[in-house]
């Protein structure tokens, strides 16, 4: 018996008018302004219904798959749409729903007439052997998340994907992290009054990535403390903003004089005009900042691990590292320290000659 798909998230543009003689509520996919389209008759945890809800959100998205596809009942396609549609998949952050999209798009295009109950282990293994190791670890992770919702929502009894290794990578470093050498030289190049400092200087105090950064803003700041909750991980992090901090933290006046020079707006990190610095274009500009700097093999990503390491050498405890970073596991502070001065941890840190000082961000 296929089971009921609890909902966590709210569907979005679907308007109920009535019900159907056969007992399912009537629903209308109707986004502001446009005229509404029905929905099948069938309950909103079938999955055809999620498949035509979901053909009609990607449309009304401007992406794929068209709403004019549809796919047979019990195939691999039908499925994937309605995996599309659910709370699982809507409840990723939405730069994880872009990338995961598009691999689900691929897949759909491929398999989708394909019979989902006679989908194997070895059918997704031939697909990741297409690919180069590290994009068929990372398409590895849609099936595997396609495979338990399907089981979860009764539409088949096991995984497929369950026991379908990761390919071996080689070991990388990822991101290289900046060093104090590299700070300097960047706040060389980039004076306070400009936005390529006040950007870095931002991602230096909170160590938020570029994509938080910019949606950070004077309302997130509460007796003295910055809050905010991570896109990616959704964990939330919490930095000292307008105050000096415990020693470790390496505290210094830089941002305060970004923003005393800054104009006052909703968001830290605007564009020439005074408008939210879109994140999707803020990770290119800051490299064309780095590069003007002199510093090419660097990137906004890079000041996280630059910081972490500085709070390990200064002492900080994982808890405290992750905290201020928003991780959720010692594991993940560990690897972002990793490129901690050993000398200094061993001989012990030196209190920070800024940590003490006291000053009031704008």
């Amino acid at each position: 018996m296929r089971r009921a798909i609890r909902r966590s998230v709210r569907l979005k543009h679907l308007n109920r008018s009535g019900t159907f003689p056969s007992g399912n509520a009537r629903f209308y996919f109707r986004p502001k302004g446009q005229r509404g389209v029905p929905l099948p008759d069938l309950s909103t945890d079938h999955p055809e219904w999620l498949s035509a809800y979901s053909a009609l959100l990607a449309a009304h998205d401007g992406g794929k798959p068209s709403p004019e596809v549809r796919h047979r009942t019990g195939t691999i396609g039908a499925a994937l749409r309605a995996y599309m549609a659910s709370d699982h998949f809507l409840g990723l952050a939405s730069s994880t729903r872009g990338t995961r999209r598009r691999m689900i798009e691929d897949i759909e295009a491929l398999y989708g007439r394909g019979v989902l109950a006679d989908l194997l282990p070895r059918h997704i293994r031939q697909d990741l052997a297409r690919l180069p190791p590290h994009p068929a670890n990372n398409r590895l992770r849609v099936w595997r998340a396609f495979g338990r919702w399907c089981v979860d929502a009764g539409l088949i009894d096991a995984d497929p994907s369950r026991d379908v290794r990761k390919r071996a990578t080689a070991v990388t470093e990822g991101y290289k992290a900046w060093g104090r050498a590299d700070v300097a030289a960047f706040r060389l190049r980039w004076p306070h009054d400009s936005q390529q400092r006040l950007a870095f200087e931002l991602m230096h105090r909170t160590c938020a990535s570029i994509g938080d950064a910019c949606r950070l803003g004077p309302g997130m700041v509460k007796n003295g403390w910055l809050h905010y909750r991570r896109q990616k991980s959704g964990s939330e992090a919490a930095c000292p903003f307008s105050l000096p901090g415990p020693d470790w933290f390496e505290a210094d006046d830089h941002l305060a004089r970004c923003l005393a020079t800054a104009p006052r707006h909703m968001t830290f990190i605007t564009t020439k005009s005074g408008a939210a610095r879109s994140h999707k274009s803020a990770a290119q500009w800051f490299s064309r900042a780095c590069d003007e700097a002199g510093l090419p093999e660097l990137s906004a990503h890079g000041i996280r691990k630059h910081r972490a390491s500085v709070f390990k050498e200064n002492g900080a405890t994982p808890e405290q590292r992750m905290a201020i970073l928003g991780h959720e596991s010692q594991s993940e502070a560990t690897r972002y320290s990793k490129s901690a001065d050993l000398q200094k941890i061993v001989c012990g840190a030196e209190s920070s000659k800024s940590a003490g000082s006291k000053f009031q961000l704008g």
